[in-house]
């Protein structure tokens, strides 16, 4: 029993978790005794569509428990003995599971293990791989922004004490909300989180608590209609 057209790996993940399937849907892959049936060992490509299906589990789907075990002992067992350019997406899914990944991240090396298939789309390799560098290039002009409003800001020699996380906040926004259409939100965001990351560190690794107790208490005084009224 073949099961890669039924089951392809992207067609399954879209289809559940976008349909919210019933979790019985596997079940015509297994025989009279609930088992997994011993036949689709043989198409590994089916398996990894099933394994990374799988993934996508909520609480009490236990067939889909069973589903990752079957798969994962298999594929594990398999991989060793796989061609290019099955064994890259292979080793990489049992590494890590398209569902635990961040999604931008994992477009980069998707790109290659796509190009190594031999019935790739042309047309959507290269859509593929203009897409990665526009929006790549795009980040890079959102972290300058990032950087240069960090610096001005004089953090460094301001507050020593600090931790410098500007970039690393930034990459935390970049993945959460990757889409072009996001940028602003991605600034906004991560000049809000670095600003964050210096009062965590005034409050670890700084002020006494009797200085923490008035800057908390200025903090919890804050009122942005005060700023308009005195036309801040």
């Amino acid at each position: 029993m073949n099961i890669s057209g039924n089951l392809h790996i992207y067609d399954s993940i879209l289809y559940i978790s976008k349909f919210f399937s019933s979790a019985d849907t596997f079940k015509r892959f297994t025989d009279e005794n609930g088992s997994f049936k011993e036949c689709l060992i043989k198409d590994v490509e089916g398996m990894l569509g099933l394994y990374e299906a799988a993934h996508l589990r909520v609480q009490e789907e236990d067939i889909l428990d069973e589903a990752i075990a079957f798969t994962t002992t298999h594929l594990r067992s398999l991989v060793e003995h796989l061609d290019c350019p099955l064994a890259a997406p292979v080793n990489r899914a049992l590494y890590r599971p398209i569902r635990k990944c961040l999604e931008r991240l994992e477009a980069r090396p998707y790109i290659t293990m796509y190009q190594d298939e031999a019935s790739h789309s042309k047309d959507l390799l290269e859509l593929a791989k203009l897409d990665f560098n526009q929006l790549q290039s795009l980040y890079k002009k959102e972290l300058s922004h990032i950087t240069r409003w960090w610096k001005d800001l004089d953090f460094s020699s301001k507050l020593p004490f600090f931790r410098d996380r500007a970039v690393e906040t930034y990459l935390w926004i970049a993945v959460a909300c990757f889409e072009p259409q996001y940028s602003y939100a991605r600034r906004i965001q991560a000049k809000l989180l670095a600003i964050a990351t210096v009062i965590d560190d005034m409050y670890d690794a700084y002020g006494t608590p009797e200085e923490l107790e008035l800057f908390t208490e200025a903090i919890e005084r804050y009122d942005i209609k005060i700023l308009h009224l005195r036309g801040g």
